[in-house]
């Protein structure tokens, strides 16, 4: 894609946070004058990235055209990584999801091979969607743990001091790479597709195998001065003496967490608890976080009485974070959500024990509409924002 001017990236800003614009929307908004405007999107239809859809009914006069974003002018890849398995996204230019495919099996490592093999493994599953690669004009990669998008690096899958991982996906894919934390990507793909419904200071909240969040404050993907903002997990609320995985005590994680949930139930059955997973238990040896939020589903006593002592602790460290940011909105997605309202009745009783009144009080709370979608889709619309510059 050749540089945008930036007249011509404000133009494709205002697009997407508002669909379609006519020709006095756009001079208006941008205070340039009609002539200017209409020489520029004309000149950007001719490059494809705009298109005139149409004339727009008024309450009388001359109808006028409006112009929106061209979906057809290049495509965005969205790569979502988990431990055994990456889920695929393709977003149009337009920011419609045009395909999804989860969970692929592949078991990223640190190392150079592994880089290539999930690259190539993209490149075909990109392919299968009827895409041609040279269409595709950014990839979104996602991942757990600390994550620096502006550097390129990623604390989890570290290869090189010389080689950022974004280098290592850019040599590999022959287009740019934005990489991300996982939290985060969810955030802005759910922030994104709420749209109006969206609020310009919102709280996603991760809820998996681990805890993460990400934030929207005034409108912005909030990052933090090194890039490692929202390790909610790690914040040290609870009274527990449990060591969590990154070596610190009293995590919220070790309480508010699909770890945390799997924990609790295996110490429940040990104690001689009557549940469906302890029949699972006794026949495999062991018991998966599937299994168990499977139970939750099917109303087994044990399992929404689990879920729901994670809800009430998530709703606890929630509290701190509404207190001390005042969103209007709250976001709960990651796995754990299949318990709805075992999950989100504690949440809410408990931020409304802990947090204040006045700031709480017209924060809204929902679930992710996205569900498992939302990294990808995030990663594609992130990718399009950096390749665009807006």
């Amino acid at each position: 894609m050749t540089k945008l001017k930036p007249i011509e990236k404000d133009i494709l800003r205002l697009c997407i946070e508002n669909d379609t614009y006519s020709i006095a929307d756009f001079s208006k908004s941008l205070n340039v004058s009609v002539p200017t405007i209409t020489k520029t999107v004309l000149d950007m239809i001719e490059r494809g990235l705009l298109q005139d859809e149409g004339k727009v009914g008024t309450k009388g006069g001359r109808r006028p055209s409006i112009y929106g974003l061209n979906p057809d002018a290049g495509y965005f890849v969205g790569v979502d990584i988990s431990r055994q398995h990456f889920h695929l996204a393709v977003c149009d230019f337009k920011g419609n999801l045009l395909a999804f495919i989860p969970e692929i099996p592949f078991v990223l490592e640190a190392n150079a091979d592994s880089f290539k093999k999930i690259c190539q493994c993209v490149k075909d599953e990109v392919a299968k969607t009827g895409i041609h690669w040279d269409k595709v004009l950014g990839v979104g990669v996602s991942l757990s743990g600390r994550v620096n998008p502006e550097k390129g690096y990623s604390l989890t899958y570290f290869v090189s001091d010389d080689i950022p991982m974004r280098i290592l996906f850019e040599q590999q894919l022959e287009v740019p790479v934005n990489i991300e934390n996982d939290s985060r990507a969810m955030t802005y793909g759910e922030y994104m597709h709420l749209g109006k419904d969206a609020d310009k200071n919102m709280i996603f909240i991760n809820l998996s195998w681990g805890l993460g969040m990400g934030m929207i404050l005034g409108g912005e993907l909030y990052y933090g001065k090194s890039g490692f903002s929202g390790e909610i997990g790690h914040f040290p609320v609870l009274d527990n003496n449990l060591i969590c995985r990154c070596g610190k005590v009293g995590c919220l994680e070790t309480g508010a967490s699909g770890s945390a949930l799997h924990r609790m139930i295996l110490e429940k059955i040990s104690s001689g608890r009557k549940s469906s997973l302890a029949k699972i238990f006794a026949q495999k040896g062991e018991i998966h976080l599937n299994d168990i939020l499977d139970a939750v589903k099917n109303e087994d006593v044990l399992a929404i009485e689990c879920i729901e002592t994670v809800g009430s602790t998530l709703g606890q460290g929630l509290a701190g974070v509404i207190n001390i940011f005042n969103p209007g909105l709250v976001v709960i997605g990651g796995r754990l959500i299949v318990g709805k309202d075992y999950l989100m009745l504690p949440i809410k009783t408990a931020v409304n024990r802990y947090s204040l009144s006045k700031v709480s009080s017209d924060t809204r709370f929902k679930f992710s509409e996205l569900g498992l979608k939302a990294a990808g889709v995030g990663d594609c619309l992130l990718s399009r924002s950096k390749i665009l510059g807006i």
